[in-house]
């Protein structure tokens, strides 16, 4: 078995951590690489699913078979037919659990004027497979009631998870098997001695008798008619269901704009999820296992920006029921969903923007970071192998083999080649690696985690409940990547700040992470890096330094900064609270999985920009950029003044004032003409 890599290890732990998350969830997973994507899909189903059967083993208990079996099947019908089930403490807290898998991918549904609702139809077909079209069909018919929905689910202390079903006191089973054994009895008497013949008298005596015999045969009749009735109609009703199921009465709706418009419509589709979320609960109960439906939606950012929304205020509205067995996943290119989000017709407000509506929807963002070397050098020997080109490398080789025995250099090469594709380590088409970490000490710590409040962590958290389940998860997921990679964790107060500080100040965060990249790329290029990676330096000193460089890109970058936090408590969370080192950095960051690189993507591209504009024959047509000046000492400044010819006493006067960048930009203007005289125009 290979060794894990990054990837493997982030699937790991979005499995374990979507096993202990409770539903309804929202995951975000965010990356510009759509076979990253459906890679960590792929392996994070086989890890839940190896998860599920590691906890069944462990706790025990007795659950049913998924697998189909006759016995199951009528034990089933029969709790279908006569049987309600009864919610108590004990099972809906079920330590088994089983995980139901839903693709939808919008791209497959970008034609309909109602993309949200393809959805819900996705689902249905999903629980047909599951289940059954007759299971869903039976419980449609015999155990759904509508009124339900606006009673409140009535939780017991029992032991028993099922009642019977009664009319008039009676349980269901027992009459139907009366209206079964009465029938059989009467037309087994009926055959075996036939029915009594009146005896006409003379004179017409016999009217009596002939009454006699009427009023029998209309009792045994009414009793074959009632059950033949009621079986009439229940079979009726089944054909009906399986027939003119909801999956096709939603595409119809879906196809003809005047129904898609109405509010009828939006209603069915939504009284169609709470069916679902009930038929799971009541196959949960069945099962004795928890059932949780995981949903994988794709190729969302392909779509038109107004469908984009309505999808999302879907997934909000839908999906969030609080007994809903829904885990959601949102597999988009982040940059690609914002951007389009934020065009979108009737983004008029903030609250309405990317950002906002994803913090009302997302439980737990999981962000995958860029590719390593290692990652990459893969990627490309696995890419390289199935192109048009090493077919023909191997083609060439199979003919050096099968010709005249010559070796040549060639056949040299092609063998060295394929042997160098053959050792690398296929990022699209590899094995799950063996990974595992003890689950007693992640429960262990992140309980201490979110216990541990020597410097009141609390403080700095969102009063939202959104938002604290965003970070107790991305804990989790946290701590379950560190010990993956056997990296030593830090004091468990340092890994909830962390997590507390990608969450409350992403653009502040992501602002220090790329100057602090720039700083040690700036510092190899010019082979000095020795004198700018002090790890002892704290974030907020690298802060301070370039903070007059954010401020003048704030209105560029207004929407990225509206996702911050109060800038005070910024401050005082890393001068005072948590004094945060580069070293801190460079441990965490390789496992920040709830910090979207698309805003430092962003920052680094404005930043960019700025330097290019600053560089070379740029400076020479254009002005001095701003960011430039915001760096410029007062030596800077008085070579720029040199280079721009100016007279040597503007010079001397820069000198003597100590004048550099900053207060040449924000100075009082009247003040700088003071010193430099009127004819030194600013």
């Amino acid at each position: 078995m290979m060794n894990p890599t990054k990837d493997d290890i982030h699937a790991y732990a979005l499995s374990k951590t979507l096993t202990k998350v409770s539903s309804p969830a929202t995951v975000g997973l965010y990356s510009p690489c759509q076979n990253r994507i459906n890679m960590i899909l792929g392996q994070m189903e086989v890890h839940m699913d190896e998860e599920a059967v590691k906890i069944e083993g462990e706790h025990g208990g007795r659950p049913r078979s998924v697998k189909p079996s006759l016995t199951g099947f009528v034990a089933l019908i029969g709790r279908l037919l006569f049987y309600r089930p009864i919610w108590t403490k004990t099972n809906q807290r079920h330590h088994n659990i089983r995980f139901i898998y839903v693709h939808f991918s919008a791209w497959h549904f970008a034609g309909s004027d109602l993309l949200w609702a393809g959805i819900v139809i996705r689902l249905i077909q999903a629980m047909q497979m599951n289940f059954g079209k007759l299971q869903l069909a039976l419980y449609r018919v015999v155990q759904h009631d509508e009124e339900e929905e606006i009673t409140k689910k009535k939780v017991g202390n029992g032991t028993n998870n099922w009642r019977s079903r009664k009319i008039c006191c009676c349980p269901l089973w027992s009459l139907v098997l009366a209206f079964l054994v009465v029938p059989i009895i009467l037309l087994v008497f009926l055959l075996a001695f036939g029915l009594p013949k009146p005896v006409v008298k003379p004179g017409g005596q016999g009217d009596k008798t002939n009454g006699q015999v009427g009023m029998l045969e209309g009792l045994i009749i009414a009793s074959l008619g009632v059950p033949a009735a009621s079986a009439l109609r229940f079979t009726f009703l089944m054909v009906k269901n399986l027939i003119f199921n909801q999956d096709k009465n939603m595409k119809k709706g879906m196809d003809n704009e005047r129904v898609s418009s109405q509010l009828g419509f939006m209603n069915e589709v939504r009284k169609e999820m709470w069916f679902l979320s009930r038929f799971v609960q009541f196959m949960e109960i069945f099962e004795r296992r928890r059932i949780r439906v995981v949903l994988k939606i794709t190729s969302l950012d392909r779509c038109a920006p107004k469908k984009i929304v309505a999808v999302l205020e879907a997934i909000n509205i839908l999906l969030s029921d609080e007994e809903s067995p829904f885990i959601s996943i949102l597999a988009v290119n982040p940059d690609v969903l914002v951007q389009k989000v934020n065009f979108a017709d009737g983004c008029l407000s903030k609250e309405d923007r990317a950002y906002a509506l994803l913090n009302r929807i997302v439980t737990l963002a999981f962000t995958l970071p860029p590719l390593s070397d290692d990652s990459k050098h893969s990627l490309y020997y696995s890419l390289t192998s199935n192109s048009k080109f090493l077919e023909d490398i191997s083609m060439g080789k199979d003919k050096h083999r099968t010709g005249n025995g010559k070796k040549t250099s060639s056949s040299s090469d092609v063998t060295k080649v394929l042997i160098a594709l053959e050792e690398s380590n296929p990022l699209t088409n590899k094995t799950t690696a063996a990974l595992d970490v003890n689950e007693e000490e992640v429960e262990k710590l992140v309980g201490s985690i979110l216990t541990h409040n020597e410097r009141n962590i609390n403080q700095y958290m969102s009063d939202d409940a959104m938002s604290m389940r965003r970070v107790i998860n991305s804990i989790r997921v946290t701590v379950i990547i560190m010990m993956a990679l056997e990296k030593q964790l830090p004091e468990p107060d340092c890994i909830a700040a962390w997590v507390v500080l990608a969450t409350r100040w992403p653009c502040r965060l992501s602002w220090i992470i790329q100057c602090a990249e720039d700083a040690q790329q700036r510092g190899d290029i010019d082979r000095r890096s020795a004198a700018v990676t002090d790890d002892s330096k704290t974030l907020w000193e690298v802060f301070s330094e370039s903070k007059a460089e954010l401020y003048v890109m704030s209105e560029q970058i207004e929407d990225l900064l509206e996702q911050d936090g109060d800038p005070e408590m910024f401050e005082r969370f890393l001068t005072a609270d948590f004094r945060f080192t580069l070293k801190d950095l460079k441990t965490f960051e390789v496992v920040t999985v709830n910090l979207d690189h698309t805003i430092r993507k962003e920052l680094a591209q404005i930043r960019g920009t700025s330097r290019l504009k600053d560089s070379g024959w740029v400076r020479d047509l254009a002005p001095l950029h701003i960011t430039t000046i915001i760096n410029m000492d007062t030596e800077d400044v008085c070579k720029e003044l040199e280079r721009m010819k100016f007279p040597s006493k503007y010079i001397e006067e820069v000198k003597s004032n100590d004048l550099n960048g900053l207060a040449l930009l924000f100075g009082n203007t009247d003040d700088l003409k003071e010193l430099l005289e009127p004819a030194f125009e600013i």
